[in-house]
């Protein structure tokens, strides 16, 4: 373990930094936390820009779902198309 990892003090396993700008969904949104896994798995986090916010980020399964769809055909990285604010 790294010295700046920290860990969960529920489950003790290592915890994910995910940004500043980060707003978590409601505790019982399984939805919404089911495509902040998939968003936090291929690595896409929510940091602030010098503009703003953290830009674009699917919001529903079925946007995820579109932009999954779109990187095994084309053979974009699964992070970059998350992160499509719309597909071409």
């Amino acid at each position: 373990m790294g010295l700046d990892e920290r860990l969960c003090p529920r489950c003790a396993r290592p915890l994910v930094h995910v940004g500043s700008a980060f707003a978590a969904p409601r505790h019982r949104d399984t939805a919404a936390w089911r495509t902040l896994s998939v968003l936090l798995h291929a690595g896409v986090r929510f940091h602030k820009s010098c503009c703003g916010g953290p830009g674009y980020r699917p919001r529903s399964l079925s946007e995820v779902r579109a932009r999954m769809t779109y990187a095994r055909r084309t053979g974009e990285p699964f992070s970059t198309a998350l992160v499509l604010r719309e597909l071409p």
